[in-house]
């Protein structure tokens, strides 16, 4: 009975792969790849998973309504193109099989062996589990891709033959599916080709989503290019021409070539520098492949010999290889008509690794250290993606980081002891902390980037010279997720900002819970382990713990899981049937609670204020003065709101604003900044407001204060500065900003 194969894309009735024809045909394109490079008894054993999977997948058919045998076979022939082992190629073949038919993985290990079967259950997708969403299975995907990977880097070369297959026959596909599988190909795989250093893979599947995802696009460049070709073609000749005999004369032996420019790079050029076409020159470019290292510089030297080079625009990944592996000196010169020439100048060793990338290992048997070294880059870089997937606390976060750092523009810094460290452009001092080691992210307070002190918020640039300062005592901030762009590092300060808040929340809840069992009249230590491993059971979770973050998180009302506990203590309710109303006691606020008590910053309460507590979902407990104009909703609400009052001896600084109009005279805000110092205070922020010619001046600052009392005290000596006209405290959340119009205003004190 024939089926159609709906979960693989197909497109065209010309198929790029070999045709269907019988396993022992001489004409088979597939042999023809594999006679190039294997041992007679390795292509028996390939035909063999042929006739296997030629018979698993008998009677399905493509969307094309072609045999579904052409696309294992088609994914079979991309990875002989890169002349890789048996085992991938017999992994190709079979890769759907335990998906799709009854054939199981043990069957495979019998017929093929433990590598292949490995191969194949890397690659074989996640059963059939119910998401949240779309989006959801497919990050749950990659995260198992992943894992595959770290195993043996072979599974991702199976994946992406894959997917560019996939993509070569996408056009039966409709057109809503076509653009979410071009979007996907476009932020996940081709730069995973680009990072494994897959050139040739990489292009294609970028122009390839480009086609679907911007087709009126991509014809339009396509057709540009073509005219182009046509009316360059002298001037390509010309310069192809004068390279070669430069060259020749200094006795440089070189290949030498001309590409033209993928269409999705034309594209990103025109995009980024919002130019139109006829303003980008250099969609052709020149690549000259010497023999050896050396005779790359001697080329370099004679091309800027013969035309003058464009200063800022040459780069040296020779001696700084990119983070996979590439090598190649890249410079731009001023050629014939002040036409801008892009030359890239490599040895023969470079060109196959910037063809092959991670390949280069099979299709290049060599012993050539540097194919050793990629090696190893490449698992560091699974390993750091590993990382990343371990302090993620979701898929969808796996697959934010992962895009993050998938998306490289490389800037190459050095560690203290001279080692190369590869980050994204944009990268910052944070994120070269956690690159070097999560400890050293975690404990960072500053860094010297060329020797000098510099804020940990600081860009860094090619060459830099970094060293982290770290703190035995210190933790990451929550404003770093503001400014870090690695995956890695985002991923870290997360998992520890998560782990903070759900231990000072267990903390908080603990004490909420403590509270409502004794105005249930029960003592915590009643409660027997018993009674909580029943109410684990009952809520489906895993540890006490859960329960209590749960409740400091405002996610449980205490009161409830009290009286849930209360029912299980032996007799309880028969003994208190008659208890009158229960009244929880207040509970008090130390200021140390870190992220579990949280200050509104509408009113910013400081120890003195009548205060409220409101029991916000996911942010826990929430501080407002009583006469917050935020908090009046809930007031009707008293499920929501929790009496609270201050601990008495508080000495932590506690945030507040201030509002000062002063004369508009030089020297007024160095005045005031240090009379704010000499009150033992604390400027946390500062602005001031738009000069509208007035004699007067409207400050605005954020201070820091121990308690109401202290505030006072700051606020008369600051009135007793000359020229200061009026000075409030003001409730609403304003750093910098002003508080018309939000009624938050209060007069001095």
């Amino acid at each position: 009975m024939s089926k159609t194969a709906t979960h693989h894309p197909a497109e065209s009735s010309k198929p790029t792969s070999a045709p269907l024809l019988p396993a022992d045909s001489e004409g088979s394109a597939l042999s023809l790849r594999l006679k190039q490079y294997l041992k007679p008894q390795d292509i028996d054993q390939i035909w063999d998973g042929y006739r296997f999977a030629y018979q698993a997948h008998d009677g399905v058919v493509r969307k094309t309504g072609e045999p579904y045998i052409i696309h294992p076979v088609s994914v079979a022939c991309i990875l002989a193109d890169l002349h890789m082992d048996t085992p991938t190629i017999l992994a190709a073949l079979l890769h759907d099989v335990v998906e799709d038919t009854p054939i199981t993985t043990d069957d495979i290990k019998e017929k093929f062996g433990q590598q292949v079967a490995e191969l194949v259950d890397g690659l074989t997708k996640l059963d059939k589990i119910e998401f949240q969403s779309a989006s959801q299975a497919q990050a749950e995907n990659f995260r198992k891709m992943l894992l595959a990977m770290s195993q043996d880097v072979r599974v991702i070369l199976v994946k992406l033959a894959d997917r560019l297959h996939n993509m070569q026959t996408l056009e039966a596909m409709k057109p809503e599916k076509q653009r979410l599988i071009a979007k996907e190909t476009l932020e996940i795989y081709a730069p995973i080709a680009n990072r494994l250093g897959l050139n040739a893979i990489y292009q294609e599947l970028e122009d390839l989503s480009f086609q679907y995802l911007y087709p009126m696009r991509f014809r339009a460049i396509s057709k540009a290019i073509k005219a182009a070709r046509g009316n360059r073609k002298e001037v390509v000749s010309k310069i192809l021409e004068s390279i070669k005999q430069q060259l020749t004369s200094l006795n440089i032996e070189a290949e030498v070539s001309g590409r033209e420019k993928h269409l999705y790079s034309v594209y990103k050029k025109m995009a980024g520098k919002t130019t139109s076409f006829s303003q980008i020159y250099d969609i052709y470019g020149f690549r000259v492949i010497v023999k050896d290292l050396p005779g790359c510089y001697l080329a370099l030297g004679a091309l800027h010999a013969l035309y003058k080079p464009i200063q800022s625009k040459f780069k040296d990944y020779i001696a700084i290889p990119k983070a996979n592996g590439y090598q190649s000196l890249h410079t731009t010169l001023f050629g014939p008509f002040g036409t801008p020439i892009e030359v890239q100048i490599r040895s023969k060793e470079m060109h196959n690794i910037a063809d092959a990338g991670v390949a280069a290992h099979w299709l290049y048997k060599a012993s050539d250290a540097q194919l050793t070294a990629l090696q190893q880059q490449t698992h560091q870089w699974l390993q750091r993606l590993l990382d990343i997937q371990s302090e993620s606390s979701d898929s969808l976060d796996f697959l934010e980081h992962l895009k993050i750092d998938l998306f490289p523009d490389e800037v190459y810094v050095f560690t203290p002891k001279g080692t190369i460290l590869s980050l994204p452009k944009g990268a910052t001092a944070v994120d070269f902390a956690y690159a070097v080691h999560s400890d050293i992210g975690n404990s960072c307070v500053a860094v010297r980037i060329n020797q000098d002190l510099a804020p940990l918020r600081t860009e860094l640039h090619n060459g830099d010279h970094v060293e982290i300062i770290t703190g035995a005592l210190a933790k990451p901030n929550p404003a770093w997720l503001n400014y870090v762009v690695t995956g890695r590092a985002r991923a870290h300060i997360r998992h520890f900002l998560k782990s903070q808040q759900s231990t000072e929340s267990g903390h908080l809840g603990e004490r909420l819970l403590n509270k409502a069992l004794r105005a249930l009249h029960v003592e915590p230590s009643q409660i027997t382990e018993e009674h909580w491993q029943k109410l684990i059971r009952d809520y489906g979770l895993k540890m006490k713990s859960e329960i209590l973050t749960d409740i400091g998180l405002g996610k449980r009302q205490n009161v409830m899981v009290a009286h849930q506990l209360v029912a299980m203590t032996d007799d309880h309710l028969e003994k208190h049937t008659k208890l009158p109303a229960m009244s929880l006691d207040t509970i008090t606020i130390r200021g140390t609670e870190g992220m579990a008590v949280q200050f509104a910053q509408c009113c910013r309460p400081i120890p003195g204020d009548p205060i409220l507590g409101f029991i916000n979902k996911d942010k826990g407990l929430v501080i407002h003065t009583h006469d917050c104009p935020s908090v009046r909703k809930f007031k009707l609400d008293p499920d929501k709101w929790l009496d609270v009052e201050w601990e008495p001896e508080n000495q932590r600084l506690f945030k507040t604003n201030l509002n000062l109009t002063v004369a508009n005279q030089p020297g007024m805000l160095a005045k005031i900044a240090a009379g704010i110092a000499e009150a033992g205070s604390n400027i946390d922020n500062v602005s001031v407001e738009e000069a509208d010619g007035s004699a007067y001046a409207n400050l605005f600052f954020t201070v820091q204060v121990q308690n109401r009392i202290h505030l006072a005290d700051l606020m008369r000596s600051l009135r007793k500065i000359p020229d200061v006209v009026r000075i409030n405290r003001t409730k609403g959340n304003q750093n910098g900003g002003s508080t018309k119009g939000n009624g938050a205003k209060q007069s001095s004190q």
